[in-house]
Formats: C-alpha cells, structure tokens, sequence
C-alpha cells in the first residue's frame, strides 16, 4: 500500500473478551484467502493494519495478530501460551546445556474434535513439538477450510466450547499470550472480581514490565502505528486491567488513539446479588476511567441495560442465537465490531481512530453506542430497503442502553458492507414514478448519505459502503434463520457508532443506582482496593459524563 499499512495494537483483556476476539480473528484469518470463484472483490480492507509478517526458525513465512492477550490461569485449555510456531527459546536453551536434565511433564488438556481436524487440514505437530505449517498459497492466513485431499473440520458443538480457545483457528505470536497466574479462571476462590484487584495487576512491575516488553516489541516494528484498540470484559477486575492499560498506552504513547471496547456477557440473574452488584460497580469505574484514558469507550453487550434491573437481551429478526452461550454472544458481536472498525482498517482512507474518535466524542462525548443489523436485508435495492424501515432505527442497539428510538444522535459512524453492486442504486424502469428521494441517487454512496441525512439531520454523519460481506465460515455458530450457512459463509452487515442522547439517561441512570448503594455491605469490594474517595469521584465524573449528552429538551429525572 502507498504509504505503508497504518498499524494497530490490538489488546484483549479478560475472559469474554476472549471469546469475542477469537470470533473476530476467525473472522480476519477467513477473509485472507481468497475464494476459487474469484467473485469478491480484493482489498478493500488492509489486513496489515492488524496482522505482522514473521518467520520461523524453519525458515516458514507467517501472519500472525498484532495482539497481545491476558486471562487467567487455567483459561487455555490446549493451547499453548507459547503458541506453535516458533520454537520456545528456554527449549532451546536447555538443549544446548550439556549436563544432566530432569524432565516435569504436564498432563496436556485434550483437543476438542474441531481442533484435532483443523490442525490435520493446516499442519502437522511433529514430535520435537513444533508446528509444521503447509505452505500457504498466497503467502498470509491459512489454507481454504476445505481442500481436494482434506476433510471439511468439524463444526464445533456448542457442548465442546469451554473456553475461547477451543474454537480460535489462528496461530498467535509467542508474545501474544499473558497469563496472569494469581488468579483463577474456574472455581469459586481465587477470582478476579473487582475493579481494585485489576487495578493492582499492572501496579506489580512483574505484569507492567511483561506488557510493557510487549508492548514496544510490538510498536517499534511499526512503521505508521496509529494506534490500539482495547477489547475487555467491564463486569469483573479486567474492568481495572483494561483501565491501566489505557492509562500506560496515554502516557506512553501520546497523541496515538486509543479506542476502547468494553464488553459484557448477557444475560445476569436476579438471584447473584454480590455478582450484579459488582458487575454495576466494575463497569461504571471501567467506564470512566477508560474515558478519561481513552479517545473513545463504546460498551458491547446483548444485554438490554448496564444498571441492576435484568432485561431481556436483544432480537435479530433473522438471528437464532442462545444468550446463556458466550459461544453464540461473542460471535454476534465479534461480526458488529468487524463491521464498525471498518473506517481505520480501509486500505485506503483518510480515516485514523484519531479521527474517528474525534468526530465522534466533541464536548466530551467519550463514550458512544453501538448497533448493528446482521444480516442486512438482500434481495432488493437499497432505496428499497431503507424506505421499507421508515423511520425506524435502522439497526438493533449493541451497548445495553436501552431504546435508541426519539433520542438525539450528535454523531455517527455507519458502515454498510456485503450488497452487490447492481443493488446499490434504484432497479426502477426509467420513466416510473420515484418512491422516495433515495430512488433518485445515483450511487449507493449517495443513496446512504442521504439516507441518514434524512434520519439524523442534526447529526455530523459520515458513512461507508463497502462490497465486501462479513465473514462467518465455521467456526462461526450456526444463527441464521433465513440462510444456509452451508451455501452462504458471507453476509452483508449494516453496522452504526453514535454519540447519542440516549446516554444521558443511561450513564446517569448508573450513576443515581449507585448512590443509592450501601457500600458497607459490600465492603470486599473496597477492600480490593478502591477507597470512598475514589467511589466519590468516580460517580461526580460520572455525572459529569451523562450531562454532556443532554440535548437539551428535558433535564435528568
């Protein structure tokens, strides 16, 4: 590319975060390889942006996440924290030492079926343990799932998926991993439950020194690094993590943005009082403070509020999906934040997450909205189809902040993706009557500026259209009511960033249940680390956050 990829950090902090991006570099790695009917259109998007170029010892070219993960002890199952591609350097050390060795062997955790076939389909473990990667026809990502002379690999079942890394097909960089072993992933000691306790992870110059070493391994190879983008779980102490992080990335590397997605898992049960109230907690504090540290927060979840009242997780008119599954969750949100990235992952564009981030957070908008349609409707032509909605929300909302209907949007981010062309514009015979404004357009470009012109006409808007669908090729869930997954591993997505007055209410509706807390019941909380002082400040800034989206036609209730 002219000018060289504008390269991003990616860091996913937590558990569901994990689940989240192991759907979104499934669903990177399966749009590297291109399909033998040659129909989808090439490079739109700059796989650069998130992806290094590398080589093993052996001499293999890899492609590999420019990613660096943390989780807890116990949360890998099979996978390696070395990953397979490189040889691990103590390996070698110790073959190189002449003397007498003593040899600790692990019990390995077995592989689900899924992950037994894929690696029969991409390579070979030898028995010196390193991966032996087929050559790649194209040089980046893996070979096509089905070939002449493999099996397609299995669907993974809803009942083998534990962890995330049971369904990641992506081979990470041994810098990739992060474990943080003083805390566990299973049973019920030993969790990371509060904002205070991931706070104190990156305070312990052992992790600050780890993620810092990373860090710079990672940006000092980039050429035009423009910044990192932040998935973390906000219910439980990544909430914490993911706040210092944003904190180090602020002071480190200053003027480079720095987008945070901050994620919940739906839907919770009235019956966990210490969990909800937690959860309330680790996300208001996560929420603030990655605003304060952020170009930008934008809460994920299916779940229909962020404060303590359970509501129902959100519908899809064409999605089936379980919302107990973190599995069937994070797959429907990994394909939205595919979708909603767009902008700063163009080949070419004049779109940064600084500039994204500017124009969406003015007056200090930090916090946005999401929502997405997935999958957007096909078989007509978009005027058809946006005039059909009327004057509804084009997408469902994806940030747990209730409806999004009548309230005021200051500005948005929309990207519509996986429409042919010849849908773009009006299919009307010429000299029919025009249904609508949109039906006069003359590319689709045009048709969704002033589509949402119409919508939000106060609203700064800026919109792309891109041919090329979102991926969902195994092993992405099966969700799709309407479709043949089998027949159809691509669909087109409409997905949207706003800077809404719909977070008046919602950040100050945290804020009021709050205050009215008896924090003395939960004094565990604060013995993690959290002190009244910062309780204090914490919910005066968040106050301060809701009153910058009033619009200005009511006050807070």
């Amino acid at each position: 590319m002219a000018g060289g990829a504008r390269e991003v950090v990616t860091l996913q902090l937590g558990h569901f975060a994990g689940f989240v991006g192991a759907h979104w570099w499934n669903q990177q790695d399966a749009a590297l390889v291109r399909p033998a009917d040659g129909k989808e259109p090439p490079g739109e998007l700059c796989p650069d942006v998130l992806y290094r170029t590398g080589r093993t010892v052996h001499g293999q070219d890899t492609y590999t996440p420019r990613l660096i993960l943390m989780d807890l002890k116990g949360s890998l199952s099979s996978l390696k924290q070395e990953g397979g591609l490189y040889r691990d350097k103590q390996l070698d050390a110790a073959i190189a030492w002449q003397g007498k060795l003593t040899t600790h062997k692990e019990e390995l955790c077995p592989k689900n079926p899924y992950l037994q076939t894929l690696g029969s389909a991409e390579g070979v473990l030898s028995s010196d343990g390193v991966w032996r990667v087929k050559s790649i026809p194209n040089g980046k990502g893996p070979l096509p799932l089905t070939t002449a002379k493999t099996p397609k690999p299995l669907m993974p079942t809803e009942g083998s998926i534990r962890v995330w890394s049971d369904f990641l097909r992506v081979h990470l960089h041994p810098r990739s991993i992060c474990m943080i072993q003083k805390y566990n992933h299973d049973g019920e000691t030993g969790r990371l439950e509060a904002f205070g306790q991931g706070e104190s992870i990156l305070k312990e110059p052992g992790y600050l020194e780890e993620l810092e070493d990373r860090l710079h391994f990672y940006v000092e190879e980039c050429d035009y690094l423009q910044g990192f983008q932040i998935l973390c779980d906000l219910h439980d102490g990544f909430s914490g993590v993911a706040a210092k992080t944003a904190e180090l990335l602020q002071d480190e590397y200053s003027g480079r943005g720095v987008i945070a997605w901050g994620l919940l898992p739906a839907p919770y049960s009235l019956g966990e009082p210490q969990k909800n109230i937690y959860r309330l907690l680790n996300t208001a504090f996560g929420l603030v403070h990655l605003a304060a540290h952020s170009s930008l927060v934008c809460p994920l979840s299916l779940g229909g509020s962020l404060g303590l009242r359970p509501e129902p997780p959100v519908t899809f008119p064409h999605l089936h999906y379980d919302a107990t599954l973190p599995f069937h969750c994070s797959a429907i949100l990994a394909t939205a934040l595919d979708t909603i990235t767009v902008p700063y992952r163009l080949r070419s564009s004049p779109v940064s997450m600084v500039h994204l981030a500017d124009m969406l957070s003015f007056s200090g908008k930090k916090v946005v909205t999401a929502g997405a349609t997935i999958p957007f409707p096909s078989g007509q032509s978009l005027p058809d189809t946006l005039v059909q909605l009327g004057g509804a929300t084009p997408w469902i909302p994806l940030s747990a902040c209730g409806d999004p209907s009548g309230a005021c949007c200051f500005a948005q981010s929309v990207v519509l993706r996986g429409l042919d062309r010849a849908c773009h514009t009006s299919q009307l015979t010429p000299g029919t009557p025009l249904p609508s404004p949109l039906h006069a357009c003359a590319t689709g470009e045009e048709v969704l500026a002033q589509y949402l012109q119409q919508q939000q006409p106060r609203a700064l808007s800026s919109s792309h259209l891109l041919l090329t669908p979102c991926k969902v090729a195994p092993p992405y869930p099966h969700l799709f009511s309407s479709l043949s997954q089998q027949a159809a591993e691509s669909i087109p997505v409409f997905g949207a960033l706003c800077s809404s007055s719909s977070l008046h209410q919602t950040l100050g509706g945290l804020a009021r249940e709050l205050t009215k807390l008896d924090l003395r019941r939960w004094a565990s909380f604060m013995a993690a680390g959290v002190e009244q002082d910062d309780l204090e400040e914490m919910l005066q800034e968040l106050y301060s956050l809701a009153q910058c989206y009033q619009d200005g036609s009511g006050l807070m209730d």
